[in-house]
């Protein structure tokens, strides 16, 4: 009996913790909302960045900041587009260069966007940027991590104890929330999403390239560098955490028409 009553909250808890994400329409498992995420990812960012060396000034932060900001309005734009404006009304967007030879990039939840100076010679102009910072915007807006975090808690809570994923996660949300972004000792540096995320990312950042005014033809010119650039001299921080180059651009060239056609109906920044 009790074997059959933790049974019957572990999947209750299942099936309480799906939730719809507005962007993908999809359902996933999720029992971390923004007015709990986002606190815990502004604050590992202003440690973040306390911590590290931010380039403002120069070309390339201008660069970093306009990209960022035609990206912004056309997360905006698709939002709006889907009914789901309201999505992004806790959203404090801020776009930073930081020096770094790792070549690199993420978007904490919330919006909170980082480019290390290393991957800039080989996103090269502004599309190759728009690449990057488009798909880990779109991790954040699909609720990657917060996916993550919601395995993580159930990975700590266990047995009988699974009740507390829906009672007491306000006091562990800091611990799961750097174990979920690989936060603790190297601050920013993202655990592997799943080969399913990373596709997803890839369709929606896509999306919001093509909506902010950029080719999305371009991506394949993008990854064909990071490709190149692995095959030289190791895999890069940011390839090594997803899928291989070969099925990312087969998979980028097969949803590069859905971009541009939805890029048409929502309206393309220019």
């Amino acid at each position: 009996m009790k074997k059959h009553l933790v049974l019957g909250i572990f999947t209750a808890i299942l099936i309480g913790g799906c939730a719809t994400n507005p962007v993908t329409g999809k359902k996933n498992l999720n029992f971390v909302s923004n007015s709990e995420l986002f606190p815990s990812s502004f604050q590992q960012y202003s440690t973040f960045i306390a911590e590290n060396k931010v380039i403002t000034g120069t070309a390339d932060a201008k660069k970093v900041e306009a990209v960022g900001s035609r990206i912004k309005t056309a997360a905006e734009k698709y939002l709006t587009y889907l009914g789901q404006a309201q999505y992004l009304s806790d959203y404090r967007w801020e776009y930073k260069l930081v020096d770094n030879k790792e070549v690199n990039a993420w978007c904490m939840p919330g919006g909170k966007i980082v480019v290390y100076s290393g991957i800039l010679p080989v996103t090269q102009d502004e599309a190759g940027l728009a690449t990057v910072m488009g798909h880990e915007v779109s991790h954040a807006l699909a609720n990657h991590g917060a996916q993550r975090m919601s395995a993580a808690q159930l990975q700590q809570i266990g047995g009988a104890a699974l009740g507390a994923a829906t009672s007491g996660k306000s006091e562990s949300t800091q611990q799961i929330f750097a174990q979920a972004y690989g936060l603790g000792s190297e601050v920013g540096v993202m655990l592997p999403f799943s080969r399913s995320n990373e596709t997803e990312a890839d369709k929606i950042g896509l999306t919001l390239m093509a909506i902010a005014g950029y080719n999305p033809n371009d991506a394949i010119s993008f990854w064909t560098r990071m490709s190149a650039k692995s095959g030289a001299a190791g895999t890069p921080e940011f390839m090594s955490t997803h899928q291989s180059d070969a099925s990312r651009i087969a998979n980028l060239k097969a949803l590069i028409p859905e971009a541009k056609a939805t890029a048409l109906k929502v309206g393309v920044i220019r």
